[in-house]
């Protein structure tokens, strides 16, 4: 099998090959797809029109959890798959799937049931089963949560909760799923993508595809189609396409609550919850829930930012952010099959595998937490239509690059690497950033620090992120332009302004990298974040 790492571009077997699979589009669901399709021994080509997780996979609350909300609706079975999974990606990727507690205060009022509330909790937990990353939930009263938490409205608050669940950043995990494909033997290119399918008299043979680099057009042939391109799934269908709702979702970046690492559960007014949560030094806001018609012209609206900061005053008085704080703002939409409800949080979140057209599969709904298990069943379906011999998945059982290989703890792994970047000049935070982003990869940034000790620095004072990881995913990580390394390689997009100097700094470091002029970088950012830079129309999904 070839390495994971580092991504290789190469764009020839795309057109001199028949593949058993296409897969069209590169979130998380396409690269499970891709992945697990190549592990079980077929042959996968994945495209991606934009960057890895340019879509919904990098526009989400940023947690692989069970979905605490989904039990208000009865989808038990929904819940029981995401724990298990939380449980089993926690395994799979202890540097990229981290633990997190969460907070839900109750209030008096008409959804106030700490019975059942307490109830529901013990459920939550009964069904992730034994083995989770998290501890099972406690009780607080009124005062110990305002001893703990006094930014906390005081009035009528009866108590609350503390239960576990697990984050992530969206965009690396699935890169790194990504890096695996290409690893078990999948062909995979960003800025590749479908302009129309092809047919023949049995059905879809493949696409037409455009290079965003070269701008040349070319045919992809495959057997099989996989169209996981979210959103924009449907317009490579045209009529053919099925019914669907989709549903924008806004995520407010805001600063750190101060010595908090604790996330919050909280209800607006309108009774819809929403998170608080502590990510990479800040404060991630979300989400909202609107239904609209096109993706491709979805925005964080200012409508959205107020709701979200008067929802925060109503549960959190004592942050006092306003309209002035917010860092970032991104949103955008989730793909889930059409039915009648009275709400758009009563919308079933469930899976569903279409076959709009011969030889082409269609994902619908879903969660970025169950999509690895939901891919099996895609491939599942693939080898049926391929007319091979069914065979299980494997992706339970491997590791995702980065894993480190041993039975001790990773925090004991973690422990003893960081003391060895803290001798190639990277600070002790920094260095614990690194072991989270890259688990064992950590050698690879070791070997930059060999070539060029400056590239120890820091992109940016207030992060903890360094200049050998912005080389780094221009090297090995397929980043072909600022935006994929400062909003998807790395967060800093969403963690701090754009501000000209490290910007311009950045670019001047990385315009060698691909022979290109920094300020031409520069504007290209300019123009491809325009003039809300923190604004990003692509997706927003849990």
């Amino acid at each position: 099998m070839a390495d994971a790492f580092p991504l290789s571009r190469a764009l020839a077997p795309f057109w001199t090959r028949t593949f058993d699979v296409l897969v069209i589009g590169g979130g998380i669901y396409g690269a499970w797809t891709a992945y697990d399709a190549a592990l079980r021994g077929l042959s996968v080509a994945l495209i991606e029109k934009n960057d890895w997780a340019s879509g919904t996979s990098s526009a989400s609350s940023k947690l692989i959890h069970g979905g605490l909300r989904y039990l208000e609706h009865y989808d038990f079975g929904l819940v029981r798959e995401a724990l298990v999974e939380r449980r089993l990606l926690h395994r799979l990727a202890p540097h990229l799937v981290r633990p997190l507690d969460f907070v839900m205060p109750v209030w008096e009022g008409p959804r106030a049931s700490r019975f059942l509330l307490s109830a529901g909790l013990f459920l939550y937990d009964l069904l992730g089963g034994r083995g989770q990353p998290v501890s099972w939930h406690r009780r607080y009263s009124a005062p110990e949560l305002l001893h703990e938490f006094p930014w906390l409205d005081p009035q009528r608050l009866l108590g609350g909760f503390r239960y576990g669940d697990c984050q992530h950043d969206d965009a690396r995990t699935t890169l790194t799923v990504v890096a695996a494909a290409q690893g078990a033997g999948a062909v995979v290119a960003n800025q590749l993508g479908a302009e129309e399918l092809l047919h023949d008299a049995a059905g879809v043979r493949g696409a037409r595809v455009r290079d965003g680099v070269s701008r040349q057009t070319f045919e992809v042939h495959a057997r099989t189609v996989v169209n996981a391109a979210g959103p924009w799934a449907p317009g490579l269908l045209g009529t053919a396409g099925p019914n669907v709702e989709q549903i924008k979702g806004t995520h407010l970046v805001l600063p750190a609550i101060p010595g908090c690492t604790t996330a919050f559960l909280l209800t607006a007014a309108d009774g819809r919850v929403f998170f608080v949560i502590p990510w990479q030094g800040r404060t991630l806001v979300g989400t909202t829930e609107e239904e609209i018609t096109d993706p491709n012209r979805v925005g964080a609206t200012d409508d959205d930012v107020r709701y979200l900061l008067e929802s925060v005053r109503r549960g959190l008085p004592g942050i006092p952010w306003t309209e002035n704080d917010v860092i970032a703002r991104f949103a955008g939409v989730r793909t889930l099959q059409a039915e009648r409800t009275e709400n758009l949080a009563a919308v079933t979140r469930e899976f569903t595998l279409l076959e709009p057209q011969p030889r082409m599969l269609l994902p619908l709904g879903g969660k970025f937490t169950t999509a690895r298990r939901e891919a099996a069943h895609i491939v599942d379906r693939l080898q049926a239509l391929l007319g091979v011999k069914r065979t299980p998945t494997r992706t339970a059982r491997r590791p995702l690059p980065g894993t480190p290989e041993t039975e001790e703890p990773f925090e004991r792994w973690q422990a003893a690497v960081i003391p060895l970047l803290g001798r190639r000049g990277v600070d002790r935070l920094a260095a614990q950033a690194l072991t989270l982003r890259y688990g064992t990869r950590v050698t690879r940034i070791a070997e930059l620090l060999a070539e060029n000790p400056h590239w120890s620095a820091r992109l940016h004072p207030e992060l903890p992120f360094i200049t050998a990881e912005a080389v780094l995913a221009v090297r090995d990580e397929m980043a072909l332009s600022l935006e994929d390394v400062i909003r998807r390689r790395l967060p800093l997009a969403l963690l701090v302004r754009p501000e000209p100097p490290w910007l311009e700094r950045l670019a001047g470091i990385l315009a060698p990298e691909w022979r290109r002029d920094p300020a031409e970088l520069v504007a290209e950012y300019a123009r491809a974040s325009g003039a809300r830079a923190f604004t990003t129309s692509r997706a927003g999904a849990e």
